[in-house]
């Protein structure tokens, strides 16, 4: 896929193996990678910061949440050699550059949300 097939969704492949935004959203899109980026945002974070900040994530989710960012180039870990060594995470210019995006759509969904969850409600009386 191209930036011109964009614009001609007739010759858009969907196909996981060949789809460079399906690859790459396949990654970056689900809920806990958008929250570990939205408290890198503010400024780095240690393991057990951003443990409180999202207290429903588990630390194993926690850390392939955040092998997976790290591994795509959107954040950087950082490990100071004292005793205990530390560890903290802060986001590289490329997860920056993603999150701008993804806080348009977070204002989206919060100038969205009364809408939706009408929608939602009327939905769910129709069944």
């Amino acid at each position: 896929m191209s930036l011109d097939d964009a614009h001609e969704p007739h010759r858009i492949s969907f196909d996981p193996a060949t789809c460079p935004v399906r690859q790459v959203l396949d990654g970056v899109s689900d809920k806990w990678s958008i929250l570990v980026m939205a408290a890198l945002s503010m400024s780095s974070r240690r393991f057990s910061e951003l443990r409180r900040d999202i207290p429903d994530v588990s630390q194993k989710m926690l850390t392939h949440t955040l092998r997976k960012l790290e591994r795509d180039g959107l954040l950087e870990r950082i490990v100071t050699p004292t005793a205990p060594p530390r560890v903290d995470y802060r986001l590289r210019p490329l997860g920056e550059s993603l999150f701008v995006r993804l806080s348009s759509m977070a204002r989206w969904v919060i100038e969205n949300r009364a809408e939706i969850d009408a929608a939602r409600a009327e939905f769910d009386a129709r069944k």
